[in-house]
């Protein structure tokens, strides 16, 4: 079974965004006893009134089914370190089964001009924690980047 990792996600202000996936490649391959998260995708945008948008995308598979993805973006200028126990208090992505065992997860997080830009500029970090139903998680501190541009 190959899988991938790859989570983004955007923050206001504040920098807290959302989502987190895990996708598995075939359908005859093992389910996974812990939460797994691949095929995510991040596109963070501004319009030309200036306020700015961040959707993330992706696919979460455990064995006994997601519960939930919770994503946090942060400049990676911050040197911030989120940690699996800080991720429990942030938002969490909306997850819709499409099995028993995986859900496609989407996270979209809106910010007005002023707080587009006052969001620092360059790299983000995005970190994701999956928890599946039986209450296993994995957690990536650095599972995908993005660039916010003013």
């Amino acid at each position: 079974m190959s899988k991938r990792l790859v989570i983004s996600s955007l923050a206001a202000a504040a920098a807290v965004a959302a989502g987190t996936v895990v996708f598995v490649s075939s359908a005859d391959a093992a389910v996974p006893a812990k939460p797994e998260i691949s095929g995510a995708t991040a596109h963070y945008t501004r319009t030309a009134g200036g306020s700015a948008s961040l959707t993330f995308s992706a696919t979460v598979a455990d064995n006994s089914g997601v519960k939930s993805l919770r994503v946090l973006a942060w400049p990676a200028s911050s040197g911030l370190a989120p940690t699996a126990g800080e991720m429990r208090e942030v938002e969490e992505a909306t997850c819709k089964a499409t099995s028993a065992t995986a859900s496609e997860c989407t996270y979209t997080v809106k910010s007005s001009a002023k707080e587009a830009a006052a969001l620092p500029e360059g790299v983000w970090h995005v970190s994701a924690l999956a928890t599946a139903r039986d209450h296993n998680t994995t957690f990536a501190p650095q599972a995908a980047t993005f660039t916010v541009k003013h």
